[in-house]
């Protein structure tokens, strides 16, 4: 989406090969409105990914995703927001994981920081995968993966050496989480927080909440959890939970009476 709307307003032409049917629609939303071409093939993120990267080196278009070197260094700098407003890295960077771009672009974020003395200490990655698309938690690619958080569903990770090495120098973690924990945390954020965030985002929080139950002790520690999309990106999420709404007359007695105010 914000590649198709700085092309747009560079008067370029973004475009745009994903998985068909494997994409929230709310984020095809946004894309459209920008204007971009959008191919949808009979495959999964990571064939789309391989034929992008063919066509990067074919013809003269410039890949934008997470391979792009470019787009971690920009990346990166929400871990410069992230000390700026702390005050110092935090003990721990709960994040999801799905293609490895930003638990890869946070992590070189910090290690500046550290490097030139504007964070007084580097913090542990936690990255987090859903149950159903952990290559890098199982060791293997995986070729049909299927997980309700559309934005981590990825077997392949483009940036899996990375993400291994981010969790390897700073002493975290990768492990994974179901889709029932996520939206667990998906509704508690949303419920309790006020934080509607896609069901991707809420798998570093589901992650939190899963070794907190494990007994690993936070006490005293700071933690960050970083909420990587908008709830819009992904409405029809929130709308499996709705119940039937309730249907009155257009009386204030019937609307008193349902809320139990009569």
């Amino acid at each position: 989406a914000s590649a198709a709307a700085f092309a747009a307003a560079a008067g370029l032409s973004a475009i745009i090969v994903i998985p068909g049917g494997k994409i929230a629609q709310g984020k095809l939303a946004q894309a459209i409105v920008h204007g971009a071409k959008i191919i949808a093939i009979d495959g999964n993120f990571d064939q789309a990914l391989d034929i992008v990267r063919r066509l990067a080196r074919k013809h003269p278009v410039t890949l934008v995703n997470s391979v792009n070197p470019n787009r971690i260094e920009g990346q990166k700098t929400a871990a410069f927001e992230i000390v700026d407003d702390l005050g110092n890295a935090p003990d721990y960077l709960f994040i999801p994981v799905g293609n490895a771009g930003n638990i890869t672009a946070y992590w070189k974020g910090f290690v500046e920081y550290h490097q030139t003395g504007r964070a007084k200490q580097r913090p542990k990655m936690m990255g987090f995968q859903a149950e159903g698309a952990a290559p890098i938690v199982r060791g293997h690619s995986i070729d049909k993966p299927e997980t309700i958080a559309t934005a981590i569903r990825i077997g392949n990770p483009a940036s899996w050496q990375q993400a291994v090495a981010a969790r390897d120098e700073s002493g975290g973690v990768i492990d994974m989480v179901s889709d029932d924990e996520i939206m667990a945390a998906y509704r508690l954020l949303a419920g309790k927080e006020g934080i509607f965030g896609e069901p991707a985002s809420a798998a570093s929080v589901a992650g939190l909440l899963k070794l907190q139950r494990q007994g690993v002790d936070f006490s005293g520690k700071r933690i960050a959890c970083i909420i990587t999309g908008s709830g819009l990106k992904d409405a029809d999420a929130a709308l499996t939970l709705a119940e039937p709404f309730t249907e009155l007359p257009a009386e204030l007695a019937a609307v008193e009476k349902a809320l139990g105010w009569d």
